[in-house]
């Protein structure tokens, strides 16, 4: 239940708060003194959208907050899919910052909207004037259905298997889709493929190639070059090695007179060995060096192929081609393997369809069980509510699987003997729309366990006996709900536990919305004012006293 409201800086309410009490809360008022702007805030709690527009002063934050006692209420595995902190006190807020910026917190943790729609929707329900032409709507009807027949784990179980469905139907969608396009291309793809997969081409060759046809195009000149550095390097007479092995001698000569040579020395030895090695391999390099015009040519041809290839393909490495072959591979694959792949994602989407279908038919046969049911109880409770030649028949026709099933439910109404039921939004009224939602609230209130119920003028177009059915409605929801209910019938309004005056307050330089809780006299004041006017007589106050008085004795 809804233990405290807090709203600050929304629309005309400066700031107001509200501890409503656990039965039946009243709220009248005059005519925009403000009840309406109370159910928007709420309605802010319940996740819908907001703008800077309603802040009461532009620079600062709008803040909406209420306070929970959710104790006794299966909601803890929503907080624990939601990894939230679960307490029997659930503290709920809305902040709208002067820049538009909306935050929400659950126990202080910051949500998004979705998520405070999740948890707020298993506290909170709220009947609004809008209901009323949603009732007209088959989704909202085939909602209603689902509430009173408790489908919400059938439906779950169908949702995700639909889910399924959709995926795999459309991975075999885009399969045969992706098939019929690379089939068109196939054989330009599969002669690329080939050429590509002729040539043999490796990552590094051509590179090494190039490298190797350079030396062959120059081979008289590099061999003449490595001819005259191994001259340079060894020749006898005279030569780098020649004329290092003169300085070893001189300082062969030197370490025998003094040890203090010795390294130098020893690092001319070491220099000597080290030529001769180089010159060993720059004669070795020179003997290898051929005039080999084939390997060139070969080289040539080679290399033309790549060339050609990357040209064709508008890249410059090889590597570049190798990833080309690679996915002309995979278009050729598909089209090779696509006959299988489309087999095996048809049969995947058509088994997801039979499961997906047996759970249709579960959810189909939970509904139809219900329907009777609920249209005798709404004829019962339309009864008491003064039409008793009302008639409310559901037809469920099949249709194709959305993600609400396969059914297509239709509330057929008639108000008056004879006429036959049609579709609400062309044969009810206000008041028997109002009536036909009393009827409707009324007996989903005992089929879903929500902590607090709103009713939002609910009973526009009735008045007299009737408005004291709906009163009495109220009051016995209100023995195990929170009830609120904003409602411009005194007879309604008598039936409170609680009773709460909305007001514009002019004494300041604007004009501000606040709220107080009534006593018992000024609730007589109230309802006698809602019966006769801003000045009842002694006699209208006296009925509204024995109003008050027998809802008291009623409740003792």
């Amino acid at each position: 239940m809804l233990a405290h409201l807090l709203i600050k800086n929304y629309a005309l309410i400066e700031q107001t708060e509200l501890a409503p009490d656990r039965a039946l809360n009243i709220i009248t008022g005059e005519t925009g003194a403000g009840k309406s702007i109370m159910l928007g805030a709420v309605g802010l709690l319940m996740g819908n959208r907001a703008d800077t527009k309603i802040l009461y002063n532009p620079d600062e934050k709008c803040v909406i907050e209420g306070s929970y006692d959710i104790s006794g209420y299966v909601v803890e595995h929503i907080f624990e899919e939601e990894d939230l902190d679960y307490s029997t006190s659930c503290v709920i807020r809305r902040e709208i910052s002067p820049s538009g910026k909306s935050r929400a917190f659950v126990n202080d943790t910051p949500v998004n909207l979705d998520t405070l729609r999740r948890i707020t929707s298993q506290l909170m329900d709220v009947h609004s004037q809008h209901d009323s032409s949603l009732l007209g709507s088959n989704e909202y009807q085939l909602q209603i259905v689902d509430t009173y027949a408790g489908n919400e784990e059938t439906l779950k179980k169908y949702r995700e298997s639909f889910k399924e469905y959709r995926q795999l139907q459309t991975e075999y969608d885009e399969l045969r889709r992706q098939a019929g396009q690379i089939k068109k291309e196939f054989d330009y793809n599969h002669f690329l493929f080939q050429e590509l997969a002729k040539a043999k081409l490796q990552p590094d060759e051509q590179e090494a190639l190039e490298q190797e046809l350079n030396v062959l195009e120059n081979a008289t000149e590099v061999r003449e070059k490595l001819q005259l550095a191994y001259q340079y390097l060894d020749d006898p007479e005279q030569s780098i090695i020649a004329y290092l092995k003169n300085v070893l001698g001189q300082l062969n000569g030197l370490s025998k007179i003094s040890q203090q040579y010795e390294p130098l020395r020893e690092r001319i030895q070491s220099g000597l060995i080290e030529f001769r090695d180089l010159a060993d391999e720059v004669n070795a390099a020179e003997e290898v060096v051929d005039i080999d015009d084939k390997r060139a040519e070969e080289i040539k041809g080679r290399l033309n192929t790549i060339y050609n290839l990357q040209q064709k393909h508008q890249v410059r490495k090889v590597v570049d081609l190798l990833d080309i072959q690679a996915e002309l591979e995979r278009k050729v694959s598909m089209v090779l393997n696509s006959d299988a792949d489309i087999e095996t994602a048809r049969q995947n989407a058509e088994k997801a369809k039979e499961k997906m279908m047996k759970a249709a038919q579960t959810l189909t046969k939970s509904r139809e069980a219900v329907l009777k049911p609920i249209e005798k109880q709404i004829h019962k409770l339309l009864t008491d509510l003064g039409m008793p030649n009302a008639a409310l028949e559901i037809t469920n026709q099949t249709s194709p699987p959305t993600s609400d099933g396969t059914d297509a439910v239709s509330f057929l109404f008639s108000a008056n003997k004879g006429m036959k039921p049609q579709q609400l939004k062309n044969v009810a009224s206000g008041g028997e729309f109002s009536r036909l939602m009393m009827a409707l609230k009324y007996i989903l209130a005992t089929k879903r366990k929500l902590p607090t119920i709103v009713f939002d003028e609910i009973d526009t177009g009735v008045s007299g006996e009737i408005a004291i059915k709906m009163g009495n409605m109220m009051l016995d929801m209100a023995r195990t709900h929170q009830v609120i209910a904003i409602t411009h019938l005194h007879q309604i309004a008598a039936q409170g536990t609680a009773h709460y005056f909305v007001y514009k307050d002019h004494s300041a330089a604007r004009t501000v919305s606040r709220i107080r809780k009534l006593s018992f006299e000024e609730r007589v004041t109230e309802i006698a004012q809602m019966i006769g006017g801003r000045r009842p007589s002694e006699t209208i106050l006296q009925n509204a006293r024995e109003l008050l008085d027998q809802k008291s004795n009623g409740q003792a």
